[in-house]
């Protein structure tokens, strides 16, 4: 990628990182303060509460790819990345099931599922390469922070989701949950779902919006 793309792909995801920045801070503030279960869970896992950054994922997809549609950067076919982005979310899921009856251990399986995360991200790129060169550096910028927030409360006993692993996960250090509860998962699984579900989303879009075909010109007066 040249110089000239990376200055686009920066400026292209800095108000979506804000936006996504604010939303984990409120997120953190509503957990830290006793705010409604509902909106701000601390249960491990966070429990699908309202006010999340996953709920963003396809909002900025969409954003993301209407925006390159528009700069003249579409997908090679809209069903190509929509198929791609559906096989990469599709095939992790099937490797981790498959791996998760295999192996019982709640390490091991979360060690299985971001390798298997990978190998989808890997495998959605095809589908719209620019998109998902946009979703990756969108995913760490969303995510950086989510580290550095579940870092502090992990180490400073914050009673937050952020420092809370399933239940089943064997006791283990700061440093150990850290890397297995944090670094981990926020670096695999978590940017799988941005680009693949980003870019299932932003293939959506363009079917919905497609461009309205071209008008015929209308025949010269006097031509045969």
């Amino acid at each position: 990628m040249t110089d000239r793309e990376d200055v686009r792909v920066g400026r292209l995801i800095l108000v979506p990182a804000l936006i996504t920045l604010a939303v984990t801070l409120l997120r953190l503030a509503g957990e830290l303060f006793g705010w409604s279960g509902a909106l701000f869970s601390r249960e491990p896992g966070g429990k699908a509460a309202l006010v999340g950054i996953v709920w963003l994922i396809p909002v900025f997809g969409v954003y993301f790819g209407l925006r390159l549609a528009r700069a003249g950067l579409r997908p090679p076919s809209t069903a190509r990345a929509l198929g791609f982005g559906a096989l990469g979310f599709f095939l992790n899921a099937a490797l981790g099931i498959a791996a998760f009856s295999m192996v019982r251990s709640p390490v091991a399986q979360l060690g299985i599922f971001a390798v298997t995360s990978w190998i989808g991200i890997a495998v959605a790129r095809p589908g719209w390469p620019v998109l998902w060169r946009v979703l990756l550096a969108y995913g760490l910028a969303a995510r950086l922070p989510v580290l550095a927030i579940m870092f502090l409360s992990i180490f400073g006993g914050w009673d937050t989701h952020y420092a809370k692993p399933r239940p089943d996960f064997p006791l283990m250090g700061p440093w150990g949950l850290f890397f297995w509860t944090a670094i981990l998962p926020q670096l695999s699984i978590w940017i799988l779902l941005t680009i693949a579900g980003g870019m299932v989303f932003a293939a959506l879009a363009l079917l919905v919006r497609r461009p309205p075909a071209p008008v015929a010109a209308a025949p010269r007066a006097g031509a045969a």
